[in-house]
């Protein structure tokens, strides 16, 4: 039997604003507007949840935004900043995910259908990358949990800000019925008015549509228009990188100043990267230990051994690393242990046994 697939949707809550409110204090609970200026022509790019409750959207231009709430407060997009904090939140979805499919900066598909981790529970790993994504980045985001990309994209938002929404394989056709088509992924606007004016005003309503109707009257689109009406997606989550680590890291609740017992958190985090390194068939050379500080500054050290690494090669070469930190005299709120430099599996080790 094929392995269920579980496929997370993450969507970081209003990005552009709450990294402006995080980096701003003075913004935070106010209507704020990343884009231009109010007496420009320029467009709001994102705006703030206390933004939106004037009726205030992305894409609208800013002077009509003005006039809905003048009190807001209009900044100027820093996509620098942007990417520096996705590139860090794309990280946290590697530690889980086997397959990463960015949408946008704030948005991508996961694949954690072989993810080891909380007995493979996608719904567990959606709370941790959410619990990662707050503790280290100070932002919220939302997840949809779901067994195709489609049903996933639309469950991260029906929480939405801070969400969690899980759509289980029984549930899609049902779920699929209510869903009016203005919620479909991949229906726009013109597409919408076409379906209405065909009588297709729910999901319900495109199901009854034959594919031979469907194809006619969309093209190409209709034949997935017809799976997504029956909670059918098998589009695959199609990373954008080949993979160069695998890690996994832990906050922990109170700073930890025993080398002892960090050493004890690292190696535990080595069991975990090692089984996950062996359901992929990759054999690693290089160890990495990174360690953040009470006081948020962090460093990395890694070392390169001449074979593929063991868990008893990580006895030796963990405590060789922590004890190029300050670990042990400054507190530490975090480990992370990454395995790289990865050797090309041998053609008849490529194929990963099915029992």
């Amino acid at each position: 039997m094929a392995r269920q697939r579980k496929i997370i949707h993450v969507d970081m809550d209003a990005f552009f604003a709450s990294v402006e409110q995080r980096d701003h204090p003075e913004y935070h609970g106010k209507p704020l507007i990343v884009g231009g200026q109010p007496d420009s022509r320029g467009v709001v790019a994102a705006c703030s949840y206390e933004a939106r409750k004037y009726g205030i959207h992305s894409a609208m231009p800013c002077a009509r935004a003005y006039r809905l709430c003048p009190q807001a407060i209009f900044v100027r997009p820093r996509f620098e900043a942007y990417r520096e904090v996705s590139a860090q939140i794309r990280e946290i979805f590697w530690r889980y995910a086997s397959e990463v499919e960015p949408l946008s900066l704030d948005e991508a598909y996961l694949d954690v259908s072989y993810t080891a981790e909380f007995n493979g529970s996608a719904t567990l790993i959606a709370k941790a990358i959410k619990r990662d994504i707050l503790a280290e980045t100070r932002l919220t985001a939302s997840a949809g949990v779901s067994y195709n990309k489609f049903l996933a994209k639309i469950a991260s938002d029906m929480d939405k800000p801070d969400g969690l929404y899980v759509i289980r394989p029984e549930q899609g056709p049902a779920f699929v019925e209510t869903l009016p088509i203005a919620k479909f992924h991949g229906i726009g606007p013109a597409t919408e008015a076409k379906m209405k004016k065909l009588g297709i005003e729910t999901g319900l309503d495109l199901r009854q549509k034959t594919l031979a109707e469907l194809t006619e009257r969309f093209g190409k689109s209709g034949h997935y228009y017809f799976n997504i009406a029956r909670a059918i997606d098998e589009r695959p989550v199609r990373s954008q990188r080949i993979r160069k680590s695998l890690g996994k890291e832990t906050t922990f609740a109170q700073d930890i100043t025993s080398v002892t017992e960090l050493t004890a958190k690292l190696l535990d985090l080595a069991e975990i990267v090692l089984e996950n390194l062996a359901k992929q068939s990759l054999k690693a050379r290089t160890v990495t230990v990174k360690v953040k500080y009470a006081n948020f500054q962090q460093v990395t050290r890694a070392h390169t051994l001449e074979q593929v690494i063991r868990f008893d090669d990580l006895k030796q070469t963990i405590p060789m690393l922590l004890a190029r930190t300050e670990a042990g005299t400054t507190p530490v709120r975090l480990v992370g242990l990454s395995l790289s430099g990865f050797e090309q599996p041998a053609a008849e080790e490529s194929q990963p046994k099915l029992f």
